[in-house]
């Protein structure tokens, strides 16, 4: 038995910010690869050292670590209540720690019986509803941290700020007058104007509708991009987390559970729990035949690595609905017990005849019917398997 090469992973970075007019505006298609010149033995702009934070009693962080080189953007990914936001309001210095350290640029800000004043620390953030002032223009809003600047450079910044996000013309505008994506960009420009050493976003993008939360996230990944600016995002929307960040961290109960490339996150997810949160996809009970293959109700299936457990060990597969494809010449049938409309694709729920279920996403052209049988066969470039579960 053999098996094909996985495939590699290429990581990149950077594109420019495109003015309105371009048709590939905070698209992630027209990426320019980006290699870092940051020296890679150069101690981290942010680093989060086992770190837990309570109210009263109730822990809410445990043991969380990460860190950030400058110019990298991060993101915590997770459901509400996880204490993603509660690690920003740790590292903006608006909570004390219970243990562990943070620091800036290789300096403590944070530890158990210290604690930098934000207003020191050099750290901008976005907050989820703006946070505009409404008596202000735009450009008196970019200008609000900007006191200790003369009248000259304090114009001169604003002014190369709203050029940068696309309002150059709005300046005198007010809030009230703006969109909800303009909105976003004058609070984006605003916590940009002191020139602070990390940016921090929580959910800015939440308020605003699919599309344009999309269109915008790429918009500012691409300006945080081209300043240069390390910035760490908290979401509970992993499209919005994948379209982003650099690298991901995936929190639950006051944990990071893995933190990754979007592309391991989804194809070699570490646990069950990540497993899960990530994407979409369905278990099917399997037995490892040997150390690089194991047999489910789908047939036998390769892995590009060791499976990492003997032979005849019980197992749980993972399929996701893009590693089962519509074909209907082939002998393997599978019932459609639901189906949902995603308009270019149709998400199939499949019934295998041993009673196994998997999803599958097929072309809206194939319009098939409850209880219809169709053929179909795997296409598995990365087996992800755990050892069956006790429960």
């Amino acid at each position: 038995m053999s098996c094909s090469g996985g495939s590699t992973v290429k990581r990149s970075g950077i594109v420019p910010w495109r003015s309105p007019s371009s048709s590939t505006q905070g698209t992630r298609t027209d990426i320019i690869e980006f290699m870092s010149d940051a020296d890679p033995n150069s101690p981290p702009l942010l680093e989060l050292d086992a770190i837990a934070q309570k109210y009263g009693s109730t822990v809410i962080l445990q043991d969380v670590s990460f860190r950030l080189q400058r110019g990298e953007i991060a993101c915590l990914l997770g459901a509400s209540g996880c204490g993603k936001t509660t690690v920003l309001r740790c590292i903006a210095g608006f909570e004390r720690l219970e243990s562990g350290e943070i620091r800036l640029d290789g300096t403590t800000v944070s530890r158990p019986g210290m604690l930098v004043p934000p207003e020191r620390r050099r750290v901008g953030m976005v907050f989820q509803d703006y946070a505009l002032f409404p008596h202000r223009t735009v450009a008196g809003n970019v200008a609000f941290g900007l006191h200790a600047h003369s009248p000259q450079d304090r114009q001169e910044r604003v002014q190369e700020l709203l050029a940068v996000v696309g309002l150059e013309h709005a300046g005198n505008r007010y809030p009230h007058e703006l969109s909800g994506g303009q909105q976003q960009r004058v609070a984006l420009a605003r916590a940009l104007a002191p020139r602070p050493h990390l940016l921090l976003l929580d959910e800015p993008f939440s308020n605003l509708d699919v599309e344009l939360r999309e269109r915008l996230s790429g918009e500012v990944r691409s300006i945080l991009k081209q300043q240069g600016i390390t910035a760490l995002l908290v979401t509970h929307d992993q499209h919005e987390a994948f379209n982003f960040a650099d690298e991901i961290g995936i929190m639950h109960a006051g944990r990071i559970q893995q933190w990754d490339t979007a592309y391991n996150l989804y194809h070699r997810p570490k646990s069950r729990l990540v497993a899960d949160f990530i994407g979409q996809g369905l278990f099917l009970p399997g037995t490892v035949e040997d150390e690089r293959h194991v047999r489910c109700e789908l047939g036998l299936l390769c892995s590009d690595e060791s499976v990492g457990l003997p032979a005849g060990s019980p197992v749980d597969v993972l399929v996701r609905p893009d590693d089962v494809q519509h074909d209907d010449d082939s002998p393997l049938r599978a019932e459609v017990t639901q189906k949902a409309f995603r308009g270019a694709a149709f998400l199939y729920t499949l019934q295998l005849p041993q009673g196994g279920r998997v999803l599958s996403l097929v072309p809206s052209h194939h319009d098939h019917a409850i209880g219809e049988s169709i053929g179909l066969r795997t296409q598995i470039d990365h087996l992800v398997v755990f050892e069956k579960s006790g429960l």
